[in-house]
């Protein structure tokens, strides 16, 4: 008797055959290559055009300056994408694209467009105001949209709510900040060293504390307003196009308008900077954190109330849902894996969470009539995903229960109607890295 599903190991045609085998172009290491290459001769030409602008000195000094805020943000939006985290090669390329493509789209186009209404108007102070607060706002924000496009168009399962819109635009915005802050410091330090200026009343010290200290999060708050629109959208039923069309394109809007008024605070007084930071940014800041901090309680919630039925059909033991429930559930079942089987089986209970979660908002989208074409296939894979991490898994879970001391009672999730479910074919557990081999039943998908 078999010990795990029995899936394919080949992908079929709707007639059961093989699958054709895809064009060159199609084939993915040509579309990471070609994304690759593109992303690098972009950072080469954006950090050529900011190190001629600043000088190498400058260049030196200003990329020290401008990495100190990376990190922070990074990992904060890390924390926020911790209840389903997607994986790192969105991240590396959304924050790649804000750094290198979306920056030389936007110094490119600002520099073209000031420089034409300049001429149009014979009024260069004029075109600079213009530049800064409609020019700027539309270019940049709509380059850092695209990452969060392409995320959102060919990672689609990565890309299934708000979080993740916000954490792809975020990151996104923190790469763009990256690359602005090399070239803001970068002259005032420039200028610094043709006037004399040292220390505190420096122009290099001013720019550091304005756009490192006091926003570091400006350039992210405004993306996040799009990627809350992408993350809303993924929500949305795949016959509702008009909603998943609109909904981005609302979000690119605000993000534009809130960047406009950052840029043109300077016109609203001498102040002008100080009231909109407090009037806006502040309160704006705050509201996103609390939406998204209440977004991740909601899908923890989500799958509390999902997992319940995969546990009645056998693939998941009783204790399974409230421990993936709760972050510090998982956090001490990864902790007892690693304690009890290295870094590898740490790995692996990270990885089950993953995908445990993943499934829990696979059957919630599949229950609210939003799941795709695909809804049995991507079960199944995540399925046996798991099936193949219970060994480390189950013991670390069932120790973060035990440790928790507590076992809410579950809301069993009904079955989702029109979909496959799993069906039961009792077979023995197998051998965990802690535990001897324990009676949990094994399910074949598979049998009529």
């Amino acid at each position: 008797m078999a010990t795990s599903p029995p899936y394919p190991t080949h992908p079929t045609g709707p007639t059961g055959g093989a699958l054709r085998h895809a064009h060159w172009w199609q084939k993915r290491w040509v579309r990471y290559g070609a994304l690759t290459t593109l992303l690098t001769l972009s950072g080469l030409v954006i950090l050529a055009l900011v190190r001629e602008q600043t000088g190498t000195e400058g260049f030196l000094v200003g990329l020290g300056l401008a990495v100190l805020p990376v990190p922070l943000l990074v990992a904060s939006f890390r924390w926020l994408d911790r209840v389903e985290p997607g994986p790192w090669r969105n991240l590396v390329f959304s924050f790649a694209w804000g750094a290198f493509a979306a920056a030389l789209i936007a110094i490119i186009a600002n520099s073209f467009a000031t420089r034409w209404i300049a001429i149009a108007t014979a009024d260069p102070s004029h075109a600079d105001t213009l530049g800064a607060t409609v020019i700027a706002p539309i270019v940049e924000e709509t380059a850092k949209a695209v990452a969060v496009l392409l995320v959102f168009l060919f990672r689609r399962r990565d890309f299934t709510g708000i979080v993740d819109g916000v954490v792809i635009a975020g990151i996104t915005a923190t790469g763009f900040a990256f690359t602005e802050n090399i070239l803001y410091l970068g002259t005032a330090f420039g200028t610094d060293q043709l006037s004399g200026d040292r220390g505190i009343a420096s122009v290099t010290a001013a720019t550091f504390f304005v756009r490192v200290i006091m926003s570091p999060f400006a350039h992210p708050l405004f993306t996040v307003l799009t990627g809350i629109g992408f993350g809303i959208a993924a929500l949305s039923g795949p016959r509702q196009h008009v909603r998943r069309v609109l909904l981005p394109i609302s979000g690119l809007l605000l993000a534009m308008g809130m960047h406009a008024m950052w840029n043109g605070s300077s016109a609203f007084g001498e102040y002008g900077f100080f009231a909109v930071y407090a009037a806006f940014m502040v309160p704006t800041f705050g509201l996103l954190t609390w939406l998204v901090i209440w977004t991740r309680q909601r899908e923890l919630r989500t799958v509390r109330e999902e997992l319940p039925a995969y546990v009645m059909a056998g693939w998941l033991a009783p204790s399974e849902p409230f421990a993936l429930a709760s972050m510090r559930a998982r956090r001490m079942a990864r902790q007892y894996a690693r304690r009890r089987g290295g870094p590898t089986a740490a790995r692996a209970v990270a990885q089950y969470e993953a995908y445990a979660t993943s499934l829990a908002f696979l059957r919630h989208r599949g229950r609210r009539g939003r799941a795709g074409a695909d809804f049995a296939v991507r079960e199944r894979e995540l399925l046996h995903e798991l099936w193949g991490r219970r060994g480390f898994a189950r013991p670390a879970l069932e120790h973060a229960v035990t440790a928790a001391q507590a076992w809410p009672a579950y809301r069993y999730a009904a079955p989702v109607p029109g979909h496959w479910q799993p069906q039961p074919q009792p077979q023995p557990y197998g051998q965990g890295y802690s535990s001897p081999a324990a009676p949990y039943p094994a399910y074949n998908p598979y049998r009529t």
